[in-house]
Protein backbone atom coordinates (compact mmCIF):
# COMPACT_ATOMS: atom_id res chain seq x y z
CA UNK A 1 0.00 0.00 0.00
CA UNK A 2 1.49 3.34 -1.03
CA UNK A 3 2.43 5.70 1.96
CA UNK A 4 0.09 9.39 1.47
CA UNK A 5 2.19 12.26 2.90
CA UNK A 6 1.03 15.50 3.91
CA UNK A 7 1.59 17.42 0.80
CA UNK A 8 0.27 14.68 -1.11
CA UNK A 9 -2.91 14.76 0.84
CA UNK A 10 -3.02 19.02 0.77
CA UNK A 11 -2.65 18.58 -3.10
CA UNK A 12 -5.35 16.21 -3.72
CA UNK A 13 -8.11 18.63 -1.63
CA UNK A 14 -6.99 21.12 -3.44
CA UNK A 15 -7.51 19.81 -6.56
CA UNK A 16 -10.92 18.40 -5.70
CA UNK A 17 -11.80 22.33 -4.46
CA UNK A 18 -10.52 23.74 -7.76
CA UNK A 19 -12.69 20.67 -9.40
CA UNK A 20 -15.65 21.37 -7.32
CA UNK A 21 -15.60 25.63 -7.91
CA UNK A 22 -14.87 25.33 -11.63
CA UNK A 23 -18.04 22.94 -12.08
CA UNK A 24 -20.64 25.28 -9.94
CA UNK A 25 -18.93 28.50 -11.60
CA UNK A 26 -19.74 28.03 -15.52
CA UNK A 27 -23.65 27.04 -14.68
CA UNK A 28 -24.09 29.76 -12.60
CA UNK A 29 -22.59 32.70 -14.73
CA UNK A 30 -24.38 31.30 -17.78
CA UNK A 31 -27.80 33.37 -17.15
CA UNK A 32 -31.15 32.62 -18.01
CA UNK A 33 -31.41 30.33 -20.38
CA UNK A 34 -33.98 30.31 -22.74
CA UNK A 35 -33.69 33.90 -23.55
CA UNK A 36 -36.57 35.92 -22.42
CA UNK A 37 -37.34 36.64 -26.10
CA UNK A 38 -38.02 33.45 -27.94
CA UNK A 39 -39.58 32.38 -30.97
CA UNK A 40 -43.19 32.88 -30.76
CA UNK A 41 -44.48 33.48 -34.21
CA UNK A 42 -43.09 37.03 -34.81
CA UNK A 43 -41.45 37.55 -37.90
CA UNK A 44 -37.31 36.52 -37.95
CA UNK A 45 -36.57 40.17 -38.06
CA UNK A 46 -38.84 40.51 -34.51
CA UNK A 47 -37.16 37.58 -32.92
CA UNK A 48 -34.03 38.96 -33.84
CA UNK A 49 -34.58 42.39 -32.99
CA UNK A 50 -35.39 41.34 -29.16
CA UNK A 51 -32.12 38.95 -28.57
CA UNK A 52 -30.24 41.94 -29.31
CA UNK A 53 -32.40 44.15 -26.69
CA UNK A 54 -31.62 41.63 -24.12
CA UNK A 55 -27.44 41.91 -25.15
CA UNK A 56 -27.00 38.94 -26.99
CA UNK A 57 -25.15 39.23 -30.09
CA UNK A 58 -27.20 37.04 -32.92
CA UNK A 59 -25.67 35.47 -35.82
CA UNK A 60 -28.74 34.44 -38.72
CA UNK A 61 -28.31 31.34 -40.61
CA UNK A 62 -30.99 31.27 -43.52
CA UNK A 63 -31.95 28.37 -44.61
CA UNK A 64 -33.68 30.75 -48.25
CA UNK A 65 -33.79 34.08 -49.41
CA UNK A 66 -37.20 35.10 -47.74
CA UNK A 67 -36.38 38.71 -46.25
CA UNK A 68 -36.11 38.99 -43.16
CA UNK A 69 -39.48 40.17 -42.48
CA UNK A 70 -40.99 37.47 -44.17
CA UNK A 71 -39.26 34.77 -42.89
CA UNK A 72 -40.02 32.02 -40.15
CA UNK A 73 -37.88 31.15 -37.27
CA UNK A 74 -36.98 27.26 -37.28
CA UNK A 75 -34.53 27.41 -34.15
CA UNK A 76 -32.71 29.63 -31.62
CA UNK A 77 -29.78 28.30 -30.27
CA UNK A 78 -26.93 29.06 -27.51
CA UNK A 79 -23.65 29.72 -28.06
CA UNK A 80 -20.87 30.96 -25.80
CA UNK A 81 -21.15 33.56 -23.44
CA UNK A 82 -19.99 37.32 -23.93
CA UNK A 83 -17.72 38.06 -20.84
CA UNK A 84 -17.00 41.94 -20.60
CA UNK A 85 -15.22 44.28 -18.10
CA UNK A 86 -18.09 46.19 -16.64
CA UNK A 87 -17.96 48.84 -13.71
CA UNK A 88 -19.07 47.40 -10.09
CA UNK A 89 -21.82 48.92 -7.75
CA UNK A 90 -19.44 50.96 -6.21
CA UNK A 91 -17.97 52.70 -9.38
CA UNK A 92 -14.26 52.12 -8.24
CA UNK A 93 -13.52 48.93 -9.78
CA UNK A 94 -14.03 46.74 -13.23
CA UNK A 95 -15.05 43.34 -12.76
CA UNK A 96 -15.32 40.63 -15.43
CA UNK A 97 -18.93 39.54 -16.45
CA UNK A 98 -21.22 37.46 -18.22
CA UNK A 99 -23.17 40.54 -20.57
CA UNK A 100 -24.87 38.41 -23.09
CA UNK A 101 -24.32 35.68 -24.79
CA UNK A 102 -23.64 34.32 -28.74
CA UNK A 103 -27.49 33.34 -30.16
CA UNK A 104 -27.32 31.13 -33.42
CA UNK A 105 -31.06 31.87 -34.92
CA UNK A 106 -31.73 29.38 -38.40
CA UNK A 107 -34.41 30.77 -40.30
CA UNK A 108 -36.15 29.75 -43.69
Amino acid sequence: MKNFTAATTVTAIAAGFTAAFIGLAGPAAAGPWPPKAAPSGNSAADTIAALEVDGNRVIVNRQGSTALDNAEVVSVRQGQPIREYVWDAEGDDKVLETTGNVVFVDVK
